[in-house]
C-alpha cells in the first residue's frame, strides 16, 4: 500500500506521473512535457513582465510592475493611474499621499509660471560624514528628484492673483532645511516683499538638516526675521502645512502664518509621537499631531483637502489682498 503523496516515475522516457492522494485511492497519471521546475522559455522575466498574444510576428510584453500602489490609509490595492488622476488621493478613504515639489507648483500655479532661485547647492560646510558622506547624499538625491536642493521658488499667477510660491520637496533627504533651502525661502519673503505679492510656502519636512549642524539651525531665525519685515510691510503669508511637517520647520517659518491651513490627516509637530511618549511617560490621545487635532485646539485655521486646496486659496487671497500702494 503507497503512502500519502507517494509517486513514481514509471519509464526513462515517459514523463507520466501517478500520484496517490490517499491510501486507498486509485492512481490518477499527469503527462507533462517538461519537469516542475525547468524553465522552457524566457516569456516571464523576474521583472514583472507577462506575455501577451501579439497580432504580429511576435509576442508583445505588457510590464505590470508598479501598476498598483497600496493605500497606507485603508490598506487597498489602488491603481496608479486612477491614484494620479485624482491627485494622489486614495479615493476610499481620501488618505492624501505625499506630493512632489513640481506636481504641486503644477496643482497651485496657472500655467505659464516662471520658476527662479535655482542653482543653489550646498557646499557640505561641516564636511559631515555619518553612514556615508553627506556629499553622497546631496548628489544621489539631486540626481532621484533633479532637484539642487529640498525647495522650489516660482512666479506665477493662482487665479487672478500674481503670487511668490515656495515648495519644499520631501523626497530630497526628507525635505530637510539647510542652507540652501534657508536661502531659497529668504529669497522668496524678499522677492514678496517688494513686489507686493502674496508670498505662499507649502511645507513638508522632516525640520532642520543635521548634517549641516548648527548652520541649518540659523536658518529658522534668518527666515523668521525675514517673515517680520514681511508682515510690517503688510504683504499677506499663507503657510500650507503638509505631511509630514516637523521639528524646526514647525517651529518656525510654517507656524507664522497670517492664515495656516493643512491638508487632512498631515503629521505636525515638533517632537515626534514616539519621543513625547517616551520623555512624559504617558498615553498620547488618538489623533495626537495630525491635522484635525490641532484645528480642534488651535493651532490651525483650516483643514482643507487637496483638490479644494486651490479655490480656498485664492478665495483666502481676496480677503487678505495687500492694500494698494500710491
Amino acid at each position: 500500500m503507497r503512502t500519502r503523496g507517494e509517486f513514481w516515475r514509471k519509464g526513462a522516457s515517459n514523463t507520466n506521473y501517478n500520484i496517490w492522494l490517499r491510501p486507498t485511492a486509485q492512481p490518477c497519471t499527469i503527462g507533462f512535457d517538461m519537469t516542475w521546475f525547468k524553465r522552457e522559455n524566457s516569456d516571464y522575466s523576474a521583472s514583472g513582465t507577462v506575455p501577451v498574444a501579439g497580432n504580429g510576428a511576435g509576442a508583445k510584453n505588457v510590464r505590470t510592475e508598479g501598476l498598483w500602489v497600496k493605500c497606507l490609509g485603508c490598506r487597498q490595492p489602488l491603481y496608479k493611474a486612477d491614484l494620479e488622476a485624482n491627485l494622489m488621493v486614495c479615493p476610499k478613504c481620501q488618505h492624501h499621499f505625499k506630493l512632489g515639489s513640481r506636481a504641486r507648483i503644477d496643482l497651485l500655479l496657472e500655467p505659464g509660471y516662471e520658476l527662479v532661485d535655482r542653482g543653489l547647492r550646498s557646499t557640505d560646510p561641516l564636511n559631515f560624514v555619518d553612514v556615508k558622506p553627506y556629499k553622497q547624499r546631496l548628489l544621489k538625491a539631486q540626481e532621484q528628484t533633479g532637484l539642487d536642493d529640498a525647495i522650489l521658488n516660482a512666479l506665477g499667477r493662482m487665479g487672478p492673483h500674481e503670487v511668490v510660491l515656495s515648495v519644499m520637496e520631501y523626497g530630497f533627504i526628507g525635505g530637510s532645511m539647510g542652507a540652501v533651502v534657508g536661502e531659497t525661502i529668504a529669497r522668496a519673503v524678499d522677492r514678496a516683499r517688494l513686489t507686493r505679492k502674496p508670498l505662499i510656502v507649502v511645507a513638508a519636512s522632516g525640520g532642520a538638516r543635521m548634517m549641516e549642524g548648527v548652520v541649518s539651525l540659523m536658518q529658522m531665525a534668518k527666515i523668521s526675521t525675514a517673515l517680520a519685515q514681511l508682515d510690517d510691510a503688510r504683504v499677506p503669508y499663507i503657510s500650507v502645512l503638509t505631511d509630514p511637517t516637523t521639528g524646526g520647520v514647525t517651529a518656525s517659518f510654517a507656524m507664522l502664518g497670517d492664515l495656516n491651513i493643512a491638508e487632512p490627516g498631515a503629521l505636525i509637530g515638533f517632537a515626534g509621537p514616539r519621543v513625547i511618549e517616551q520623555t512624559i511617560r504617558q498615553k498620547l490621545p488618538e489623533g495626537f499631531q495630525r491635522s484635525e487635532f490641532l484645528l480642534e485646539k488651535g493651532f490651525l485655521d483650516a483643514v482643507v483637502p487637496r483638490a479644494q486646496m486651490k479655490p480656498y486659496l485664492i478665495r483666502a487671497l481676496e480677503f487678505l489682498k495687500a492694500p494698494e500702494t500710491k
